[in-house]
């Protein structure tokens, strides 16, 4: 489909072409990397509407500025465990609902 000249693709597709199809080690890896990614925006966002930086952040966690620096960029992803020491220390939670889990 052509509008004002552009190409318009559907992602499925291309995230195929590009990362090949769900199931591959290829795909896996991108999944894993763009969901490391997502959730260190999602913690990124949020220490800043908590106002914290970086190194109170990680003081109130035990952790070091750098620590948090590499999650914030996805290079890091925390433990679970961690990951809940974060939500905490930024005064939030996490809820899991019965959606989160369509197999269960």
């Amino acid at each position: 489909m052509n509008t004002n000249n552009q190409m318009i693709t559907d992602i499925s597709e291309q995230l195929e072409k590009e990362f090949g199809m769900p199931g591959t080690p290829e795909r896996a890896k991108f999944d894993e990397e763009a969901y490391a990614f997502y959730t260190s925006q999602i913690l990124l966002e949020t220490r800043k509407e908590a106002r914290l930086t970086q190194a109170e952040l990680a003081k109130r966690i035990g952790a070091d500025k750098s620590y948090i620096s590499r999650v914030e960029k996805g290079i890091t992803v925390p433990s679970v465990a961690t990951f809940y020491r974060i939500v905490a220390a930024l005064g939030r939670s996490v809820e899991l609902t019965p959606a989160a889990f369509p197999c269960v």
